[in-house]
C-alpha cells in the first residue's frame, strides 16, 4: 500500500515517519531526494544556479537554502518559478522510488510537505495528514528555527493552510500535544492498516 504523509511546516511529519519506519514501515522522504537532487552539478542543481544565479551558492558550490529561502519566501514569482523549476523531477523520482519499493515492501510512506499542492493525490492509496493548531505550529516553527513570531508566520503563510489540506486527507494525526501522544495515534493508525 502507497500512502502519502503531508502536513505544514513545523507540523511533526519527520516524526511521524520516524514512528511508522519503527513500526515496519519504509519511507520516501521527499526532502532528502530534494537535497539529493540539488547537490553540486546534478541536473536540479544546474537548473537552479542557472536561474538564481552564483549569488545563492556557498563556498563550496552547494545551494544556500537560507539564501534561497529568503528570496522565495519574499518573492511569489520566483517561489514558483522555483518550483516549476524542480517539482516535475522530484516527483518523478518519488514516483519511480516509491513504486521499486512497493515490490518489496507492504507498506510504503511518501512524506512530501507538497503532496496536495503538486497532485499527488491520486498516486496514493492513501493521504495521511499531520495535522496542528496553527498556535502550536507558530511557537513550535519559532523554536525550532529559532526565529521571531512575526517570520514564522509568515513562512506558515506562504503554504496551503492546513484547514484547507483536512480536505483531502483519509486519515488525519492530530499533533497539539507530547511526542507519547503523537506516537500512540501513530500506532493506534498502523494497527488499522496491516
Amino acid at each position: 500500500m502507497k500512502i502519502g504523509l503531508t502536513g505544514g511546516i513545523a507540523s511533526g511529519k519527520s516524526t511521524v515517519s520516524r514512528f511508522l519506519q519503527s513500526l515496519g514501515a519504509k519511507v520516501v522522504d521527499a526532502d532528502e531526494i530534494a537535497h539529493e537532487l540539488m547537490k553540486p552539478k546534478q541536473k536540479l542543481w544546474q537548473k537552479v544556479v542557472g536561474h538564481f544565479g552564483e549569488e545563492i551558492l556557498k563556498a563550496e558550490q552547494e545551494i544556500d537554502r537560507d539564501k534561497l529561502g529568503t528570496i522565495i519566501f519574499n518573492n511569489p514569482q520566483q517561489r514558483e518559478k522555483l518550483d516549476q523549476l524542480t517539482h516535475p523531477i522530484i516527483i518523478s523520482e518519488i514516483k519511480a522510488r516509491v513504486e521499486k519499493l512497493e515490490q518489496s515492501y507492504e507498506i510504503v510512506i511518501a512524506e512530501i510537505p507538497l503532496l496536495i499542492e503538486v497532485g499527488m493525490i491520486d498516486f496514493f492509496a492513501e493521504v495521511w495528514l499531520v495535522y496542528l493548531k496553527r498556535t502550536v505550529q507558530i511557537k513550535r516553527l519559532m523554536q525550532r528555527d529559532d526565529i521571531n513570531r512575526e517570520a514564522a508566520v509568515k513562512k506558515i503563510e506562504s503554504q496551503m493552510p492546513l484547514d484547507e489540506k483536512k480536505e483531502y486527507a483519509d486519515r488525519i494525526i492530530v499533533n497539539n500535544g507530547s511526542q507519547e501522544e503523537l506516537e500512540k495515534q501513530v500506532q493506534k493508525l498502523w494497527r488499522k492498516i496491516i
